[in-house]
């Protein structure tokens, strides 16, 4: 550092920005809390455009003089971003003999001038110009005269940005070839969302596939960085941050399918994780019939999303489908003599004739705020993405009591527990047996591979996992998979959603006000004649449609 601040000093004293006395005056300066740039600097010896011009020099930058044309600057600015650019106060100009000329007006930000390498996959020669001429770059290139804004709008209602394929796509950049494979084979097969997770062996690479991590082949090494400097351009993020977690989205299609990424990035111990959740628009909606809920409970759950008021809540883990059930109820319901609202966080599925609000922490538009936005406009069905707090979750009950229909989910193990969290969130037991219709739990269990189902005999522990009896069996068997290249050797092909409904019958809220207490409430309903998670799960075993582990899995 001590000789770095030495050469800066020369080179500043060669370019006239200090005089003479002032250069012997620095020569006996000791490096003490400050250091001899920051002195110059407090001193008003130099300026920090003075220091900046040092550096330059020190790295032997050429120096722009005068901006060029804008029409002879290229569209790599377009895809680092306005916020990148203002933020590491950098521009890329062209490609000049293989190299991308980048002006920079901080010459020490070296980092910022590898980012852009590793994005467009060449060297970068960096130029050095004045921050005034940088501002004014700027402002020429993000910035429109009035009349262009108003023929931009005039274009939206005619002109929808065209997606490229992946499918029809390539392209001579291996990263961009590498990443475009890997997307395509997770949405071919089916993953619901993409790990890439940096460890001391390089960057591992896994796909969510009907619920489980199945592990892919590693990227080639030298190109994991990039690969992940790729993702981070696609989905706008920070490229050159790598010490705060980033939210971001991608959107693309393939094969004529629209597909939204929701884009997480943390920083961990080895480098930087990336997790994509694969966002499906184009899938097709289910509808009541199709969700194959048991006779007993679609027959009450069809009872209940036709009344006025109340609320109904979903309960499941993450990716257990809640969010499939609750459009598929408002679906059934949807008419024009009603308006139907819904507050969401992120809108999964588009609803023709219900309107969608989606949250923004970035505006402090969250479940509670939107809530109470959204109630001032005369709905009839209010659905609501989670009930994460007591705030929502006191607005919640007290719509329902208010002549609206409330949907929602919450995070609980089963149906019984979802009326017990409520009340720890503080809502009162009697608002809680006014106000609750009933609550559907659910899970997602794997289906057997119809390719290569075989029959096996099991023996006594497994039957007793779900308190099976031989008798009950088809010829004493049951059904696996034994692995094909349809399901890609795993024995399971596709999902199916086990069910249990509890519904506020009279006697559930009596034992509401006795005792609040979840297996209370599940004995109770249980001699009301209601059917759990694991009895449904049992049934599909039986039938030959999932296995003993998959329900075990998923239901413990």
């Amino acid at each position: 550092m001590k000789k770095i601040t030495n050469k800066i000093v020369e080179a500043l004293y060669q370019q006239g920005k200090l005089s003479k006395t002032q250069y012997e005056q620095i020569g006996i300066w000791q490096n003490g809390t400050i250091t001899k740039e920051e002195r110059m600097l407090l001193s008003k010896m130099i300026t920090q455009e003075d220091l900046k011009e040092a550096y330059a020099f020190l790295y032997d930058m050429p120096v722009l003089k005068s901006l060029p044309p804008i029409n002879q600057i290229g569209s790599h600015f377009q895809k680092l971003g306005y916020k990148f650019l203002k933020t590491h106060q950098c521009v890329p100009l062209f490609e000049k003999q293989g190299k991308l000329q980048v002006l920079t007006c901080d010459p020490k930000n070296i980092a910022a001038l590898d980012e852009i390498g590793f994005v467009f996959a060449c060297s970068v020669e960096p130029i050095f110009c004045q921050q005034h001429l940088f501002e004014e770059l700027m402002q020429k290139l993000f910035s429109k005269k009035e009349e262009d804004v108003y023929k931009d709008f005039e274009k939206q209602d005619q002109k929808k940005e065209v997606l490229p394929d992946l499918l029809d796509t390539s392209y001579e950049v291996p990263v961009v070839n590498l990443l475009n494979r890997i997307l395509q084979e997770a949405i071919e097969q089916k993953a619901s969302d993409i790990h890439f997770e940096p460890s001391e062996q390089g960057l591992q690479l896994r796909f969510r596939i009907d619920g489980v991590l199945q592990t892919k082949p590693m990227p080639p090494v030298d190109i994991q960085d990039q690969l992940l400097t790729r993702l981070k351009v696609m989905a706008r993020l920070d490229i050159a941050q790598h010490r705060l977690p980033q939210d971001g989205r991608i959107r693309l299609v393939m094969g004529g399918r629209d597909i939204d990424l929701r884009v997480s990035l943390i920083p961990v111990a080895d480098g930087q994780r990336i997790v994509l959740r694969i966002l499906d628009k184009s899938k097709t909606l289910l509808n009541l019939k199709e969700l194959k809920m048991p006779d007993s409970i679609e027959i009450s759950f069809r009872k209940a999303i036709e009344k006025s008021e109340g609320i109904i809540l979903v309960t499941g883990p993450t990716g257990s489908g809640k969010s499939t059930s609750l459009y598929s109820a408002l679906a059934k319901i949807n008419q024009t003599s009603i308006n139907i609202m819904t507050i969401e966080d992120p809108i999964e599925y588009r609803l023709d004739g219900i309107s969608q609000m989606a949250t923004n922490p970035k505006i402090q538009l969250n479940f509670s705020t939107g809530l109470r936005s959204l109630l001032r406009q005369d709905p009839d069905v209010i659905m609501i993405g989670e009930i994460r707090d007591t705030e929502t979750a006191k607005i919640a009950i007290q719509a329902s009591l208010t002549g609206h229909l409330v949907f929602s989910t919450l995070h609980t193990n089963d149906a019984s527990s979802a009326i017990v969290r409520l009340a720890e969130m503080g809502v009162e037991t009697y608002l809680l047996s006014s106000s609750i219709i009933g609550v559907l739990s659910q899970r997602l269990v794997r289906t057997i591979c119809k390719e290569c189902k075989v029959a096996y005999t099991p023996d006594e522990k497994e039957l007793k996992d779900l308190n099976l009896e031989r008798e009950e069996l088809q010829n004493g068997m049951l059904f696996k998979g034994k692995g094909c290249g349809a399901c890609f050797g795993c024995g399971y092909l596709g999902r199916r959603a086990i069910f249990e409904w509890v519904e506020m019958t009279p006697n559930i809220k009596k034992q509401i006000h006795i005792s609040l207490n979840a297996d209370a409430l599940k004995q109770t309903a249980k001699t009301d004649g209601m059917h759990f998670l694991k009895e449904h799960g049992a049934y599909l075993v039986k039938t030959g449609i999932t296995t003993i582990y998959e329900v075990m899995r998923v239901v413990g």
